[in-house]
């Protein structure tokens, strides 16, 4: 089980939780969906173990979805995870297992997002918000990456040439859906409720 009481998650914590920064859950204000584009769970998990940065932490979300449906939970809700820039503090991370643009993300050619999301992806997903929805008081909704990171990155086939940093959940993520199954709205940054501060993520 989650560290949450609603929701149904194995538990598969990361080496270094306990050097991610506390916080209450109280004080999570939104979800963000990524998605991870890499090819398989197994995969992401690899990444999310790397060590990045001098506290001893790395990049990950708080839950993994993979596309048969199984929840996974990698960082506690009372932990602050690394999964997109100026924004986890008082966020929620939540990767579903997508190629996207992989293996090369930041190639021009690369830019055409492929695939779509699987029905077990997507149930299991809009489970997991109603049941953050139920346990976290503050939660105001849920967004994109590509909402809160809209950088652009030189291409690494064609450096003159700028691509997109972020661009998950992709354009086939389905939003109407997921925001009226979950019951959530759709969270957009404003001044006041925008980056909390500079830190590292993803």
């Amino acid at each position: 089980m989650s560290d949450l009481g609603n929701i149904d998650a194995l538990q598969r914590p990361l080496p270094y939780v306990d050097a991610l920064e506390a916080r209450a859950p109280g004080t999570v204000r939104k979800i963000v969906i990524h998605a991870t584009e890499l090819p398989d769970l197994a995969t992401a998990r690899a990444y999310g173990e790397r060590i990045r940065y001098e506290s001893g932490t790395g990049n990950s979300g708080h839950y993994y979805i993979d596309r048969d449906g199984r929840i996974e939970q990698w960082v506690p809700v009372d932990r602050v995870a690394h999964h997109v820039r100026g924004h986890n503090a008082d966020s929620i991370g939540i990767e579903l297992v997508h190629t996207g643009r992989w293996p090369d993300w930041f190639a021009r050619d690369s830019q055409d997002w492929t695939g779509t999301y699987p029905r077990a992806q997507i149930d299991a997903l809009v489970h997991l918000l109603r049941a953050l929805a139920e346990d976290l008081p503050a939660l105001e909704g849920v967004t994109g990456h590509d909402a809160l990171d809209t950088e652009t990155v030189p291409a690494s086939d064609d450096p003159e040439h700028r691509v997109r940093r972020k661009l998950d959940p992709g354009p086939d993520f389905p939003w109407d859906e997921v925001l009226e199954r979950s019951g959530l709205p759709c969270w957009t940054p404003s001044p006041g409720n925008g980056r909390s501060r500079e830190e590292p993520a993803e």
